[in-house]
């Protein structure tokens, strides 16, 4: 019997598992795949909300303290497991942004070092930008992560940790009640499992999960497609000399670069269930986004086309927290865009909160749904 049960093995059922062992516990990790594959895998790996300054001040606290912990977290993941999460710390420009003066005072009211920058300033730092640009919005300690890499890396320092069991190709059917308000464990297909505490961490299925035992938790897959070049192997550019050095954000789409000289073009949000299929109207449109942003992608065919599943809700505010009114039920879910940004915040608050430990911020924002529905009893 483990001390806490996680089902999910996303980037924040991963860092969850850590967070837990760290302090002591013994953990089990399930995970109805494998490991880091769903949309830990599929996204595009900004450190940050897109548009930030549009988000509530709870989130902006979770992303701050998450910014802040990324470089530390990527060297001693590189330094345990030899996987490097390469995270860059080389900023991110902002083109048409509409609500630029919103964005100016929330950068002064967080001290955030966002400026305006004019065309000659822009082109230098980007000069395979798209022309016409007179001026833009310029972050310049925005980090991005390679998000599969990153999960690769967290996946191989859980399997090396002693308190930690990660079950894999294991999926939860239910969850197991002792009475109607206390969770002790999970049924799978042929077998249950009992612990203390179980921490729902299923990223766009959670709200499937918890239907069943009667919380209501409104959390939805939204589909996001995405599509990689790699304009180094088509002659473009160079690794040294790459087409583009740093995130670059316009009209809601964005180019994110790799350390090989790849680059990112994402997303689509579509409300498609959980269909994960990728189609030919949204590669038509990304290509047109990316050609748009940088024009000498317009003639090269993406490397790779792929979709993933974000875990909605409706205004885009997590829930992180215990359940009221099932005892031993936790839920770290519903991230929506910002899981991977939010990840070592969300997950340590949720750590504090389950380990009665002070916190670096309360949590009040993210409470989860209490049980609106009778539960049947599984035991």
């Amino acid at each position: 019997m483990s001390d806490t049960l996680i089902i999910g093995g996303g980037v924040m059922g991963m860092m969850m598992a850590w967070q837990l062992a760290e302090a002591g516990q013994t953990v089990t990790l399930l995970e109805r795949g494998q490991c880091g594959r769903e949309a830990s895998w599929a996204g595009g790996g900004i450190v940050s909300p897109l548009y930030p300054w549009r988000y509530s001040s709870a989130i902006s606290s979770l992303s701050r303290w998450s910014e802040g912990e990324y470089p530390r977290l990527a060297e001693a993941l590189k330094d345990a497991t030899g996987i490097d999460p390469e995270y860059r710390q080389k900023g991110l420009i902002y083109l048409r942004v509409e609500d630029e003066a919103l964005a100016l005072d929330w950068a002064r009211t967080q001290h955030k070092p966002l400026e305006v920058i004019e065309r000659e300033a822009l082109y230098a730092r980007e000069p395979h930008l798209a022309s016409g640009h007179q001026q833009a919005l310029w972050m310049p300690t925005l980090g991005s992560i390679r998000n599969p890499r990153l999960g690769q890396a967290l996946r191989a320092r859980l399997l090396a940790h002693p308190r930690i069991r990660v079950r894999e190709e294991c999926e939860v059917t239910q969850l197991v009640l002792a009475t109607p308000s206390r969770v002790t464990g999970v049924r799978l297909v042929d077998e249950t499992l009992s612990a203390d505490n179980v921490v729902v961490c299923g990223g766009a299925w959670s709200g499937k999960l918890l239907a069943a035992a009667g919380v209501l938790l409104p959390v939805r897959p939204v589909k996001g497609q995405m599509m990689v070049f790699n304009p180094v192997a088509a002659g473009l550019c160079s690794v040294d000399a790459p087409l583009l050095s740093r995130v670059v954000l316009c009209d809601g789409r964005y180019v994110i670069p790799r350390a090989d000289g790849r680059i990112l073009i994402g997303s689509t949000l579509e409300h498609q269930d959980f269909d994960k299929s990728t189609t030919a109207q949204a590669r038509e449109s990304l290509h047109a986004s990316a050609a748009s942003i940088l024009p000498a992608l317009g003639e090269l065919a993406p490397e790779h086309h792929w979709a993933g599943l974000r875990p909605g809700t409706p205004d885009g505010t997590p829930f992180i927290g215990a359940v009221p009114g099932l005892d031993g039920l936790y839920v770290n879910a519903g991230h929506y865009r910002n899981g991977l940004v939010l990840a070592p915040a969300a997950t340590r608050l949720l750590s504090d909160i389950l380990l009665g430990r002070e916190s670096f911020m309360s949590a009040e924002a993210f409470m989860p749904p209490g049980v609106a529905a009778p539960t049947a009893l599984a035991g």
